[in-house]
């Protein structure tokens, strides 16, 4: 029987130029040997992409989350190393050589001098990057600990390389009994990718989602601490309404029990106000987005929501979250005059729905704006409230998918905003792609700012501010260190526009695009997106006082009334 032939190129072995390989270290004793085998083309790949991912990022790192960035991106640069040996010997036409004899000193001298080199200046400009946005916290043990995290970080992910190598060779192997070597080896990595992406989408990734569902759906039947049921008949959930209490979910119950009453408004506004109208239909409520929606407007409808001068859509984020800071100045300026709407599609948090919810969030603004401008539509032109839509994040995402484009909504709405939207946001990539030459990614101008503008600061001004903004208005807030904003799978391998232009007010000069870095920096940027001051990141508080006065134009309101609506809505939770 003739024996196959041993898979090679970069899926066969680890070789690299003039290192030897893996298969020349397999014959030394031990597993542990084999095991710990590292080619000197990818510890060089390793070394350099682990000291650039010390570069500086959008937001303040910690420790832990440095040294996950750190063990990702040397990984990363390992298997980069390898495969560039192996192209090189290919071009060479040679085999793989042992290393000379000063390599492996030079490449360690090299390391201690690289490493803690790139580690004092990553700590110099995560201390730049804090003061940019005035965090105080940090944790010197994290900090001492993230060369650990990294080590395991990279252990980990080139075992699971190594372990993918070993099923392409035994696949391979085992294909040379019935086709040539060539189509066993290209058969043989079809398969291993493909039995790796159906692990990772479908068993890990799906495991994971319906875990965090199953944990989340939980939290959704308990009640944050100092909501209670709404005794007025103008919330959802109070008396005579359509939607029950216990169906609202824990945002929902949140959202229905709390928000500023008519005396709260007055104090802060120093004029008479109405109580304000929330109407909210969560998981439990209806089956589907569809019938949340109708039971929604139902119960819009039963309070009196179409009377009112003024009326909310807002998309929900993950878990079903509105953000109080957004609705409160919405009731603020409005005199509590105003009625809001809102659905819950997802028991997730938003990080997590922003990766794996997106369609349900979709579903969700659609059914919820149609059922919504369905009455609306038909009530007499003089008796209609004045119609807004709204929300963050995903929220965002959700809200513009009922819309076509700028005109649709010019045409259909009073007025909207949007915060934080997510760079995969259709309409939004749309006015951004589209945005004047002169202007820059971070605060876009699109058709002279006629309907549709954006703004880190609405207190600072709206560009372009010698161009007429008349009409219905649609307003983008979106913070320059917002990774929701500029996340995106093209950073991989493409530098972004807003990464060659002036750096924002918060993000630091330093910061370069780099091809994979860059994507995982930002990445890990996601989760903590919130966990920064106000007005930075991802966290929108006072930038909807001077938002919301933009887009709904009250009459008379004062500097002195916004100053101290900014004041009341500053530390809502």
């Amino acid at each position: 029987m003739t024996t196959p032939a041993a898979p090679t190129g970069p899926g066969g072995s680890e070789t690299g130029n003039d290192t030897g390989s893996t298969d020349v270290a397999a014959r030394g004793p031990g597993r542990l040997r084999r095991l710990g085998h590292v080619t000197l083309p990818g510890s060089w790949g390793a070394l350099l992409a682990g000291c650039l991912s010390f570069t500086p990022s959008l937001l303040p790192r910690g420790g832990l989350i440095q040294g996950l960035v750190w063990g990702i991106t040397a990984a990363i640069g390992y298997g980069l190393g390898v495969v560039g040996g192996w192209v090189w010997r290919a071009f060479a036409d040679r085999e793989a050589r042992s290393p000379r004899s000063w390599a492996w000193p030079a490449f360690l001298v090299s390391s201690a001098v690289l490493v803690p080199l790139s580690f004092g200046l990553g700590q110099y400009w995560q201390h730049q990057i804090r003061a940019l946005m005035g965090v105080t916290d940090y944790n010197v043990a994290l900090v001492v600990l993230s060369p650990f995290v990294a080590a395991v970080t990279f252990a980990v992910i080139l075992l699971i390389g190594r372990g993918l190598r070993r099923l392409y060779r035994w696949a391979a192997g085992l294909l040379t009994r019935w086709v040539g070597p060539r189509a066993a080896r290209a058969v043989g990595w079809v398969l291993v990718v493909g039995l790796t992406w159906l692990v990772v989408s479908g068993l890990l990734l799906d495991g994971f989602v319906a875990v965090a569902d199953k944990a989340f759906s939980l939290r959704d039947t308990t009640t944050a601490e100092g909501v209670h049921q709404p005794t007025t008949a103008l919330r959802a959930g109070g008396p005579g309404s359509v939607v029950p209490w216990d169906t609202l979910g824990y945002q929902g119950r949140t959202f229905a029990g709390l928000g500023p009453s008519p005396t709260d408004i007055e104090k802060v506004t120093g004029h008479s106000a109405m109580e304000p109208i929330r109407v909210y239909a969560g998981l439990a409520s209806a089956p589907d987005a569809e019938a949340r929606a109708a039971l929604a407007v139902r119960d819009l409808q039963r309070a009196g929501g179409f009377a009112r001068k003024n009326l909310l859509v807002v998309t929900t984020t993950g878990s079903g979250w509105v953000d109080p800071a957004l609705v409160d100045t919405f009731e603020y300026l409005t005199g509590g005059n105003s009625a809001t709407v809102a659905i819950q599609y997802s028991y997730l948090p938003s990080w997590i729905s922003y990766l794996v919810d997106q369609s349900k969030a979709r579903e969700a603004g659609r059914a919820l704006f149609d059922a919504v401008y369905d009455p609306w539509s038909k009530l007499p032109a003089g008796q209609r409230p004045r119609l807004f839509v709204a929300g963050e994040s995903l929220g965002s995402f959700g809200g513009e998918t009922a819309f076509s484009g700028e005109y649709d909504l010019r045409n259909r709405t009073n007025g909207t905003l949007f915060a934080g939207p997510p760079n995969f946001n259709t309409l939004f990539r749309e006015f951004s792609d589209n945005r004047a030459p002169a202007s820059p990614e971070i605060q876009p101008v699109y058709k002279d700012g006629r309907t549709v503008r954006f703004t880190s600061n609405p207190a600072a001004g709206i560009p372009p501010q010698d161009q007429p903004w008349s009409g219905s208005r649609v307003l983008y807030l979106m913070h320059p260190s917002d990774p929701i904003v500029w996340w995106s799978p093209n950073l991989i391998l493409h530098r972004p526009a807003w990464m060659s232009e002036l750096p924002g007010k918060d993000v630091l000069a330093g910061i370069v695009w780099i091809p994979f870095v860059s994507f995982w920096q930002v990445t890990a940027d996601l989760p903590f997106s919130t966990g920064v001051p106000p007005g930075h990141g991802h966290k929108y508080t006072s930038e909807y006082v001077d938002g919301w006065a933009a887009v709904l134009q009250p009459a008379g309101v004062t500097e002195q009334e916004l100053a101290a609506v900014r004041q009341a809505v500053a530390n809502v939770d």
